[in-house]
């Protein structure tokens, strides 16, 4: 049974957290995956190589120093986070050229090209970025600059950036460190090609990686005294580089941040609960969604999200496109082909997901939060057709009617705000009680409440029209 929604008065703003020594691990509906499994950043940037490094500090003597380091903060990491060591853990130092190369490996090895388009389509159908957005691209520029280090569970070996002093690092290397005792206990490699269709869930996930490594470092530094200041000293010596990370649109940016920011709260949840077996024992109970995360009791009491099921409108469409044809060519002389749409992606949004989609145009944290709280579950469906035209669409349920409600008066004032010159579409759907309709500049905009479900379809254009649309997708549950 699923309980009502409880508000949560925190802000993200007040949260966001020092990034340095953490993993990277992107998900969720408006993210791809990626399968570096902890790419390690600065806070803001990675540092920039020293104009002059030392010889003893550069080739086999590095490497050597990485080794014994190594070693130490494991066997540390290891009394930290209770977890023993099942084998031992290679390491080596990487240049920036050689973590671009295994960036881009990664990208192209674990998300298609397929996959990469659809989430750039949806984030500009849905406002979270700019036309010209490119989302291979940006990661790549993003990660090169901001890597220090990663665990790799391909090859079972952490690497760090050559750049970064290694008796300075050593709450990286505990972050890094404690994903692999995650992996030889918990294995991580599983991890690597999620099922498509339930992002939400898979954030999640990577919220329970992230957040226990982030944690363990945490207790780590706090272990002893002198490391957090050789640490602090040590970041005081770089110049940080955070361009990339500062104009990356705020949706992948905050995405990026959540399993840390987030993640380490509901881990501390855990820890409260029941100490580092609490936390090992959710690797095989994993957070089912981003709401579990946001509100630990939701999971101690397994509230499972509910099941949604959204018609596949692709034929409809298509149909749709054949008709106007046909009346195209009796009334214009000459051939126009039929436009042909296909759908590029169903998944879930999440609380999350509906919290930055609302507060990118509301830009209030707490009346998003409480807006996109009592989520229950939801589809969502983005299609594009040969011209160029996007539809998305999205079924959600919700704890109550309330719940449901407070939803859609936020997406209603949300397209409001995205669309200042919006109008009120009079069409014969218009009559229907709990339905906004709006012309934009991006098409029609659909928003329906039908008692504890919100529906909307965004980007309508053209045949099969509105009310035909509706009808269609009203067939979801």
């Amino acid at each position: 049974m699923r309980m009502s929604k409880q508000i949560q008065t925190r802000t993200l703003s007040a949260e966001r957290k020092t990034l340095r020594g953490m993993g990277w691990w992107p998900a969720g509906i408006l993210l791809v995956s990626v399968s570096l499994v902890a790419v390690s950043i600065v806070p803001g940037g990675a540092a920039q190589p020293a104009p002059q490094q030392p010889a003893a500090t550069t080739g086999a003597a590095r490497n050597a120093a990485l080794i014994a380091a190594t070693q130490e903060v494991l066997k540390e990491t290891s009394e930290v986070r209770q977890l023993a060591i099942l084998r031992p853990v290679q390491s080596s130092t990487q240049s920036r050229s050689e973590i671009e190369r295994a960036v881009m490996k990664n990208l192209d090895e674990e998300v298609t090209p397929a996959d990469m388009h659809a989430a750039e389509v949806t984030l500009k159908k849905l406002g979270l970025a700019p036309a010209d957005f490119q989302y291979r691209a940006l990661m790549i520029r993003l990660l090169t600059e901001q890597v220090a280090g990663y665990y790799e569970p391909k090859s079972r070996q952490f690497y760090l950036a050559d750049w970064i002093d290694v008796d300075g690092q050593k709450p990286i290397m505990a972050h890094e460190l404690t994903h692999a005792l995650q992996d030889q206990h918990f294995n991580l490699r599983r991890f690597d090609h999620w099922p498509k269709g339930d992002s939400d869930a898979e954030l999640a996930a990577h919220a329970l990686i992230e957040g226990d490594a982030t944690m363990a470092m945490a207790m780590y530094v706090a272990s002893n005294p002198l490391r957090a200041l050789t640490f602090l000293k040590s970041m005081g010596t770089m110049s940080i580089a955070t361009e990339e990370l500062d104009k990356a649109p705020r949706s992948v940016r905050e995405s990026l941040l959540f399993p840390y920011q987030e993640g380490m709260s509901w881990t501390r949840a855990l820890y409260k609960q029941g100490g580092w077996p609490e936390v090992s024992k959710a690797f095989a109970t994993l957070p089912q969604s981003t709401e579990q995360i946001l509100h630990p009791d939701k999971y101690f009491a397994r509230e499972a999200p509910v099941q949604i099921t959204v018609p596949d409108i692709t034929n409809l469409l298509n149909s749709g496109s054949k008709r106007s044809e046909v009346r195209s060519q009796r009334s214009v002389a000459g051939f126009q082909a039929a436009t042909t749409w296909k759908r590029l992606a169903s998944d879930v949004n999440g609380e999350w997901g509906f919290y930055l989609i609302l507060d990118e145009f509301l830009k209030s944290a707490a009346e998003s939060r409480r807006a996109a709280a009592g989520w229950a579950g939801d589809r969502t469906s983005v299609y594009e057709s040969q011209k160029g035209d996007v539809l998305y669409i999205s079924l959600s349920a919700w704890d109550t009617e309330n719940d449901a409600r407070e939803f859609f008066d936020a997406y209603v004032k949300r397209t409001q705000i995205r669309y200042p010159a919006a109008e009120t579409f009079t069409g014969s759907q218009q009559s229907v009680a709990g339905l906004q309709t709006f012309r934009t500049p991006g098409g029609l905009t659909a928003i329906e409440l039908r008692g504890s479900r919100v529906l909307i379809a965004e980007g309508v254009t053209g045949e099969p029209g509105i009310d035909a649309l509706l009808k269609a997708l009203r067939q979801g549950n």
